[in-house]
C-alpha cells in the first residue's frame, strides 16, 4: 500500500513527538503536514519540521479562535517571512460559533482570513481552511482572494457549498470523524477520488463522551482511511494511493 500522509496535524500540542512520529512511521505515514495557528505554535511548527526534515513539512496560519489583537502584526509578519519554507498556509479560516464570535466578530474574522489569504496568492501557496458554520463564507471569500489551492478541512457544511467548492477543484479532507459524524460522512463519500486527502487534526478527541473515544496522533490516519474506504465502497488501496497523490500535488512534497 503505497504511504500515507497527514495533511493536518498540531503536533506542536503532543507532548511525547518522538514517539508520536516513531508510531506514525510504523503505521505507514511517509509525511505530516503540522499546522500553525497562533504566533507560538508558527514559532513551534517551524521547530519541528526543521528537526524531521522530509517527514514533518510546515503550514504557517492564524486560527478564527486565536485573533489576539497584541499579536496580530507580529504573527502576520512571521507567516509572511516564512511562506517561501512553508508547504501551506493555514489553518486559516472563520467559525461562526457563537463562543468565537464573542471573541472576534464575524466581520473581524474575515478581515484577518482575507489578509492571510493575500499571503497565500502572494507566495502561491494552497491554504487550509477552518469553516464551521461558515461554509459560504469561507468559499466566497477564498475564490474573492483568487486563491487557486485549498482544503477545507474537516468539512462538515452542507452539499450545496460542497458543490461549488468541487467545482473550483478545492479539496476536501478525511479526518477520523468519518467514523460517525454525518455530514463529514456525506463530504467524503461525495468528494471526487482525485479532491480527497486524509487527515488527524492530532491531538483532538474523537468521539466525545462515546465508548470509542479517543486522542488522536497521526498514526490514527488509517482510521480516516478505513473509514473513507468502507463508506466510499472502494478499496484502501486505491483511497491511499489516489489521497496520497493528492496531498504530494497540493503541497508540493519533495517525496
Amino acid at each position: 500500500m503505497r504511504g500515507l500522509v497527514d495533511t493536518h496535524a498540531h503536533l506542536e500540542e503532543i507532548a511525547d513527538l518522538e514517539h508520536t512520529v516513531d508510531a506514525a512511521r510504523s503505521a505507514g505515514l511517509i509525511a505530516v503536514v503540522a499546522v500553525g495557528s497562533d504566533l507560538s505554535s508558527n514559532q513551534r511548527v517551524l521547530e519541528i519540521s526543521r528537526a524531521y526534515p522530509s517527514f514533518v513539512f510546515p503550514a504557517l496560519g492564524l486560527h478564527p479562535w486565536n485573533l489576539r489583537e497584541n499579536e496580530l502584526e507580529e504573527t502576520l509578519a512571521l507567516i509572511e517571512g516564512h511562506a517561501a519554507e512553508a508547504v501551506g498556509i493555514g489553518e486559516i479560516g472563520l467559525d461562526y460559533h457563537k463562543r468565537v464570535i464573542a471573541l472576534a466578530s464575524k466581520e473581524r474574522q474575515k478581515q484577518v482570513f482575507a489578509q492571510l489569504l493575500k499571503i497565500a496568492v502572494r507566495f502561491k501557496k494552497p491554504a487550509l481552511v477552518h469553516s464551521r458554520y461558515a461554509w459560504r463564507d469561507c468559499l466566497d471569500l477564498v475564490e474573492q482572494a483568487g486563491v487557486e489551492k485549498a482544503v477545507f478541512h474537516w468539512f462538515t457544511g452542507p452539499s450545496s457549498v460542497l458543490r461549488d467548492l468541487i467545482s473550483r477543484g478545492y479539496y476536501v479532507s478525511a479526518t477520523p470523524a468519518t467514523e460517525y459524524h454525518e455530514e463529514h460522512r456525506r463530504a467524503v463519500r461525495e468528494s471526487p477520488l482525485n479532491l480527497l486527502l486524509l487527515e488527524t487534526d492530532s491531538p483532538v478527541t474523537y468521539g466525545r463522551g462515546s465508548q470509542t473515544e479517543f486522542r488522536a496522533q497521526p498514526a490514527d490516519v488509517r482510521r480516516s482511511l478505513a473509514a473513507s474506504a468502507v463508506l466510499r465502497g472502494e478499496p484502501q488501496e486505491l483511497v491511499a494511493r489516489a489521497t496520497t497523490d493528492n496531498a504530494v500535488k497540493l503541497f508540493r512534497l519533495p517525496l
